[in-house]
């Protein structure tokens, strides 16, 4: 149901892979940036929820989120199809 993009870089800054898997909802929860001491590598997770929406590649706790799209309901009752990114922070 959702898209989720693991980022590994070094602590310079240099990317070293990008990982990008459709995902439950249950692996969703680990998303944001760590830093792992063992390896110098940071791990940037993010997740999220809608047509081709996991485009950006996590970098900083601003973007290593969970996003989840929902469409708006026109006044007339009819369903739209304009998107709104909903960013739910898990901690």
């Amino acid at each position: 149901q959702y898209c989720l993009t693991v980022h590994l870089f070094t602590d310079h800054g240099k990317s070293t892979s990008v990982t990008k898997k459709c995902a439950t909802g249950e692996e969703c929860h680990f998303v944001g940036c760590h830093h792992h001491r063992e390896s110098g590598h940071t791990k940037c997770v993010s997740c999220c929820e809608g047509m081709i929406c996991n485009v950006e590649i996590p970098t900083n706790h601003t973007n290593a989120v969970f996003a989840v799209l929902h469409a708006r309901r026109t006044s007339d009752g009819s369903r739209q199809t304009v998107n709104v990114a909903v960013l739910v922070s898990v901690m």
